[in-house]
């Protein structure tokens, strides 16, 4: 039991960073931006692009806290499984852009490791049976229009 709780409370947390980028994001977005590992940000209309990263927090972390009010612990891993491409491309975007080593693996490589180990914690301390779910073969099928009725 000690692992599903400690496995809440890394995936909360998890969520709750997202969201706290994002907000960092939308409402001081030069000094979020600095500590991104980019030395050279956009200015002007380019700076537009801030708001795209923090609109990208907000709905991860959202989906991350949604999922697991939910208790879809299993879905939510799968969830976090495919969000690993995030901060991994944040590291490939640091180094392939003026970046130092230290923020592209010691911020956003090691935040990827972390959301994999998340990832694998939920599959662990999860069942299937709250995935999301599926039609009982007792049960018929419905059409869209039965749907309707």
């Amino acid at each position: 039991m000690h692992l599903h709780r400690a496995t809440t409370v890394l995936s909360v947390l998890l969520g709750l960073a997202c969201l706290w980028f994002g907000v960092s994001f939308l409402l001081t977005p030069a000094t979020a931006a600095a500590g991104f590992g980019i030395p050279s940000w956009p200015e002007g209309d380019a700076a537009g692009y801030f708001t795209v990263k923090a609109v990208r927090d907000l709905a991860n972390g959202a989906i991350v806290l949604t999922l697991l009010a939910l208790g879809r612990r299993r879905t939510l891993a799968w969830v976090m499984l495919l969000f690993v491409i995030v901060p991994f491309g944040d590291a490939i975007a640091v180094l392939g852009h003026g970046g130092g080593y230290a923020a592209a693996l010691g911020i956003h490589a090691a935040t990827g490791v972390v959301v994999l180990l998340a990832a694998g914690l939920l599959f662990a301390t999860s069942s299937r049976d709250d995935a999301l779910p599926r039609l009982s073969r007792s049960e018929p099928a419905r059409t869209g229009r039965e749907a309707r009725v």
